[in-house]
């Protein structure tokens, strides 16, 4: 009798034990998180990134890796977490371009709205028109008039067709009936660094990408997009006659469309805690950046509008 009854306690122990392990049972995240980005090196979303990996674990209770995967304009990064598990441990830093205004321009491999939720815009920054400080463009006006008077000769590199440098270019472009040159690059990282190199003879950057440059010297900015100016001596867009929506990207993290709630609920919160974190704020605010968090169900609501306005937007440039 004794020995049943001993047996009989060591495997409800030894059940009692495996259901304590048991994936099943396990809380999310149990190993580190990878946020691929679409883009190359050292632009803007490489530079928010670092920011966000440093602080959000703890608040996550896991690392946060970031995996550079440029290509195709952002489509080889997008697709790879578009086919990735939808478990929570991959997910997309990217921007409203590539999310949103590619489905109107190409076949894509993957379905925006279909195979990604929205977990958390982190923020918004307006893009500005740059020149190497040695530049023979002093103003916004110069740079245009070279273009008009030499179409094609004025080379503006980019982070990709349809992208977050190529669609102000194009806008601009439009509006002040002037023609740039156009080389792709594998993200604003490569095409600030093609500019510098003196391959190309502007490009666009957000601040982050910015600060250092303006610091240095090595850069001049032209104009800038916004309702105000973001330098004292800078015009901005609307100054220098290009008006409506023109130059603003939303960073945004997404994941694969079937992550369960839970999951979700957690990277969120997550996410939503660095509003309140101070070593993220102080950061953020060296690399120049604003701090504008959204919720992935109020940025889905902005996605769908976006939708719909890119559409009218590709159609306004290529007409």
């Amino acid at each position: 009798m004794f020995r049943k009854l001993w047996k009989g306690a060591v495997f409800a122990a030894a059940a009692t034990l495996t259901g304590a392990v048991s994936p099943a049972l396990a809380e999310y995240p149990e190993k580190p998180v990878t946020m691929v980005i679409p883009l190359g090196a050292g632009g803007s979303h490489d530079l928010n990134a670092r920011v966000i990996t440093s602080t959000i674990p703890s608040f996550l209770d896991q690392a946060m890796i970031v995996r550079l995967t440029p290509g195709a304009g952002g489509q080889k990064g997008t697709q790879e977490v578009a086919n990735s598990s939808a478990d929570g441990y991959t997910l997309l830093f990217s921007h409203n371009y590539i999310d949103m205004l590619q489905q109107h321009v190409e076949n894509l491999p993957y379905k925006p709205m279909d195979d990604f939720v929205p977990v958390a815009r982190i923020n918004y920054a307006p893009i500005a028109v740059v020149v190497r400080a040695d530049s023979p463009y002093k103003t916004f006006e110069e740079l245009i008039e070279a273009a008009k008077a030499k179409p094609g000769e004025v080379r503006m590199a980019h982070s990709g067709n349809w992208g977050a440098l190529f669609v102000p270019a194009a806008q601009i472009m439009k509006a002040r009936d002037a023609y740039f040159n156009m080389v792709p690059y594998q993200g604003g990282g490569p095409a600030m660094q093609a500019l510098l190199s003196g391959d190309a003879d502007l490009t666009m950057g957000f601040p982050s990408t910015l600060s250092s440059l303006l610091a240095s010297g090595d850069v001049r900015v032209l104009a800038t997009a916004g309702a105000e100016r973001i330098y004292p001596d800078v015009p901005t867009f609307g100054e220098v006659g290009v008006e409506g929506d023109v130059g603003f990207m939303h960073r945004v993290v997404l994941a694969p469309a079937d992550t369960p709630p839970a999951v979700l609920e957690k990277l969120e919160a997550s996410f939503a805690a660095l509003l309140e974190d101070k070593t993220y704020n102080r950061m953020m605010s060296r690399l120049g950046e604003n701090v504008d968090y959204m919720s992935g169900a109020d940025y889905q609501k902005m996605r769908e509008e976006q939708a719909e306005a890119y559409k009218d937007l590709v159609d306004s440039i290529t007409q």
